[in-house]
């Protein structure tokens, strides 16, 4: 290609200006950023509506669904709160509480022909043992205690699993939303501006 075909290459491509593009990279940027903004506090109101549910006993199932169908599918909605957060980040502690309480209720009933026994057992474990997660070790100590008071043969409940009640969900790296599409329209366009900047200081030192 001689220098006059660069020059009139030059000029039917000099009419983009590299600076348009650098302009849509920043506009881009934006709408990405608020994007991004808007999937973390969306995803923070559906985290606050499953704390609610477990704490009042409401639809934990219906507000846990809900917020992992969201977190799944958006960009940036990382349930993590941090490196000092505790892991899983969803832990059902109430709803847990009240599953573990309610077998310690159901164990008492089961044997109230020493009711007695069990209700002081009760209060013992309840006193020694907190509510959460170490709360499952208190069925365990309520069968102790009543052993070790010369009760043969009780009613024994398995102790449940606290891992039923703990959840993480994964975020996409991208996801076709407004975050995911803008991101990449910045991208191309910065590349884009990258591409004719360099082409056009390249076609100038040709064409003169």
């Amino acid at each position: 290609m001689d220098k006059r075909q660069l020059h009139h290459f030059w000029t039917r491509i000099r009419a983009i200006k590299p600076w348009y593009f650098l302009i849509i990279t920043v506009l881009s940027a934006v709408v990405c950023v608020y994007g991004l903004r808007a999937n973390n506090e969306h995803m923070l109101k559906l985290r606050d509506a499953v704390y609610a549910a477990d704490k009042n006993n409401g639809d934990v199932q219906g507000s846990l669904a809900k917020l992992q169908a969201y977190v799944t599918a958006h960009m940036n909605t990382d349930l993590s709160g941090g490196p000092n957060a505790v892991y899983p980040p969803i832990q059902l502690k109430y709803t847990y509480d009240r599953l573990v309480q309610a077998e310690s209720d159901k164990l008492a009933q089961q044997n109230s022909q020493n009711s007695q026994v069990y209700t002081d057992a009760q209060h013992y474990c309840e006193a020694k043992i907190p509510t959460g997660f170490s709360g499952s070790y208190r069925i365990s100590c309520i069968q102790s205690y009543i052993a070790s008071h010369g009760i043969t043969n009780p009613v024994s409940i398995a102790p449940i699993p606290d891992g039923l009640y703990k959840f993480d969900f994964l975020s996409p790296v991208w996801s076709p939303d407004l975050a995911g599409w803008s991101f990449v329209a910045a991208a191309l366009s910065a590349l884009l501006f990258v591409i004719f900047f360099v082409s056009d200081k390249w076609l100038k030192a040709r064409a003169t």
